[in-house]
């Protein structure tokens, strides 16, 4: 379990740079031909985040990760909504607390893998959570926010 929880650490921790190594292999956190996130223009309300648009192929959620200690924490979440499949406008996101301004988060897409639109975020293996984070090759698909 310490180990799936360093290597998501870590992978998380090079968001800011955009790659990443996971078991040897070079990841990159952006957007991918079949699943993006708009993050330029996303606003937030309180604990509300919005983004303009989610595409996502096949069923899923948008999942917000939080920055602690000015690493990002892959340990836990603090937002997750359910997308359907295909292009999702106007996607809110109601986060656990208020940030401040400039706090930062990953935010990123997991496959509802069992199709039960309950978010399963429990460790299955080294890296990865029941609801598996979206990869399109080595792409991750995720960003690096701060709150507006």
């Amino acid at each position: 379990m310490k180990i799936a929880r360093l290597s998501l650490v870590v992978g998380l921790l090079f968001a800011l740079t955009g790659c990443s190594t996971i078991a040897g292999m070079v990841i990159k956190l952006d957007d991918g031909e079949k699943n993006w996130i708009i993050v330029d223009d996303a606003t937030r309300d309180g604990a509300n985040f919005t983004f303009s648009e989610v595409h996502i192929d096949g069923n899923g959620w948008l999942v917000m990760h939080p920055f602690e200690d000015g690493k990002p924490n892959g340990d836990i979440y603090v937002g997750a909504t359910y997308v359907e499949d295909g292009d999702n406008r106007t996607v809110d996101i109601m986060l656990d607390h208020e940030p401040a301004p400039g706090d930062m988060y990953i935010v990123m897409l997991h496959r509802d893998v069992n199709e039960n639109q309950v978010f399963d975020f429990v460790f299955v293996d080294a890296v990865n959570v029941m609801d598996k984070a979206v990869f399109e090759g080595r792409t991750m698909i995720a960003h690096a926010i701060a709150a507006p």
